[in-house]
């Protein structure tokens, strides 16, 4: 989305050719609706015209739906008729699940927010970065509380050694100089996400990119320098205007965040070791001790961290364990959980 002058007002809320295209010739009477918050029994929408109500089936269950979410409705009863393919989908699965639980839909950047201080875990934000991967979105790292700290630039080298071309930008964000530095994926019709442990300063961004003018600021809660801990000021997903012409999603606080069926989020992450694997003897190289391992050859050179190589196949192993598989006969498969 260019932010021109000619958008109209469904683009402005994020509508794209994406969307328009599913929508079928007997369709065409319904109205477009984005889904803003998801509760236990209700969800609120938005149009062009503002907030809006919407009425749900009797048979529908909340937990389907994400903020973000394209939906289409019946104008006249304000019924919901269906939800519209998504471009992008941000879901982990939670222990004791057997599905995944939704975050955000249709995102076209995740802002991925650590703070410099005890907070900052490399590994974390590793896991972080799996999710917005294999959801498809744009992942930016944002550095906050540069300013209560003399060494930031360390806090942004190491962050930009966990994936090639990582965007990451180091702000304050109570100061309106944060709308600067994160305007590039902020533009008319543009929906970003922010992630982040509690107390890092997500519900503080929310509220610089809305503007002081906006009727939906986020509580903020004070955090304990020493330790980095914080409390939980976001309680539910919801979907705010950016000052700029954008649209913006907070979260709650994510306290376990496990990897489960993200092999291509891997995949990407450590994309120095996926490109290296094709160029192995044997195609089921486990890059482990097999003669002719390209991946090995590197590490034994230098070109490539030996503790790297150690955390991809800990995720990988992560991944393979705590992704359930189906299994039983045709045509009655049950899920069976992996041990991990």
């Amino acid at each position: 989305m260019t932010g021109s002058n000619h958008s109209s007002p469904l683009e402005l809320l994020g509508w794209s050719d994406f969307f328009a295209a599913q929508v079928g010739p007997s369709e065409t009477d319904l109205a477009p609706r984005r889904v803003a918050s998801v509760h236990r029994a209700r969800i609120e929408a938005i149009d062009a015209n503002g907030p809006i109500g919407l009425e749900l089936p009797v048979n529908a269950n909340t937990a389907d739906f994400a903020v973000g979410d394209w939906v289409l409705a019946d104008p006249l009863t304000a019924m919901l008729v269906r939800r519209l393919d998504r471009k992008t989908l941000l879901q982990r699965r939670t222990e004791g699940r057997n599905g995944q639980q939704l975050a955000a839909a249709n995102v076209d950047t995740l802002f991925i927010v650590t703070s410099c201080n005890a907070d900052f875990n490399p590994a974390r934000l590793e896991r972080y970065l799996i999710m917005s991967n294999q959801a498809g979105t744009t992942s930016v790292v944002v550095l906050t509380k540069a300013d209560t700290v003399a060494d930031a630039d360390t806090f942004q080298q190491q962050t930009m050694a966990l994936q090639r071309g990582l965007p990451v930008v180091v702000l304050n964000a109570r100061s309106e100089d944060a709308i600067l530095a994160l305007e590039p994926w902020c533009g008319v019709g543009q929906t970003v996400a922010l992630v982040g442990s509690s107390g890092v300063g997500k519900s503080t961004l929310v509220n610089t990119l809305a503007g002081s003018g906006s009727e939906t600021l986020q509580k903020t809660g004070e955090i304990r320098e020493h330790d980095a801990k914080g409390r939980h000021t976001t309680t539910a997903r919801s979907l705010h205007a950016i000052a700029g012409g954008g649209w913006v999603i907070d979260t709650p606080g994510i306290r376990t965040l496990y990897v489960s069926d993200v092999t291509d989020g891997i995949d990407t992450l450590f994309s120095e070791i996926t490109d290296l694997a094709p160029l192995c003897r044997f195609r089921d190289c486990t890059h482990a001790h097999e003669p002719g391992c390209a991946v090995q050859a590197a590490v034994a050179s230098g070109a490539l961290a030996a503790d790297r190589l150690e955390r991809w196949r800990n995720l990988l192993e992560e991944n393979r364990g705590r992704t359930p598989v189906l299994t039983g006969p045709r045509g009655n498969k049950i899920v069976r959980k992996n041990k991990y």
